[in-house]
């Protein structure tokens, strides 16, 4: 239950974020006094710092889910043969970044209710990408 009630939070809070950067960045963009071609440049900053602040958003409650709420863990081989930490900010960061862009390498997996949220990170990250290349 918890696990769906932080995944619907972290839906509406990346999606407004989303939403409101590319919403400052479209109504500044004809204001800028640069090169139009450099625009482009100036709108995959906007999206790509995004896309990174809601792969550490997603992170971040990862990191608080296993360490605050016994919520559940991250396992695999190369955690079970000691190169990772499963309770690191770096393997939830991790793991955030390769399910965010529905990469999922497989070489961690969560366990317990973080499969539910792993699986909400998905359909969220294919749903916020896919709106900002529209």
């Amino acid at each position: 239950m918890l696990a769906g009630l932080v995944g619907a939070a972290l839906i509406a809070l990346t999606s407004l974020l989303v939403y409101e950067v590319l919403r400052f960045t479209w109504n500044r963009l004809p204001t800028l006094t640069i090169p139009p071609q450099w625009r482009i440049l100036v709108v995959m900053a906007a999206v790509f710092g995004t896309h990174i602040v809601c792969i550490w958003l997603y992170a971040v409650v990862y990191y608080l889910l296993i360490h605050h709420w016994p919520l559940g863990s991250f396992v695999g081989e190369s955690i079970n043969q000691g190169i990772n930490d499963p309770a690191s900010f770096l393997s939830c960061l991790f793991f955030s970044s390769s399910t965010y862009a529905s990469l999922g390498l497989g070489d961690m997996f969560p366990s317990g209710g973080l499969r539910m949220l792993a699986g909400v990170q998905v359909l969220n990250g294919l749903v916020l990408i896919g709106w900002t290349i529209s």
